[in-house]
């Protein structure tokens, strides 16, 4: 898999993660949705990592590709938990970025 397909998959995921975490912050029980949260700010944060180390084209990046796998895996799975769309549709965006993020290391 080239560098720009899992970068377009990572600025997916980092938008919809930033939207997500945002949203959240408008819900009426916030208490419940920390985790969340916390866990859509690390993923767009990794996920902002990984995408502008790969701009560079360095290559020893698989152990960091790994780490925002399960960052987007643990991410989607937080979000998942919950009914609101934008976390359904955030889990979803962690979901295709962790296959890409797959993908990318076969």
């Amino acid at each position: 898999m080239r560098n720009s397909e899992l970068i377009s998959a990572l600025g997916n995921c980092i938008n919809h993660c930033n939207y997500c975490a945002d949203a959240c912050l408008e819900e009426e029980n916030v208490k419940m949705m920390v985790n969340c949260i916390r866990t859509d700010r690390v993923c767009a944060e990794v996920c902002s990592t990984l995408a502008q180390v790969l701009a560079t084209k360095f290559e020893d990046v698989d152990d960091l590709v790994r780490y925002c796998q399960k960052v987007c895996n643990a991410c989607a799975d937080e979000c998942g938990g919950h009914d609101h769309k934008h976390c359904q549709d955030c889990a979803e965006a962690c979901r295709k970025c962790a296959e890409a993020c797959e993908a990318y290391l076969a």
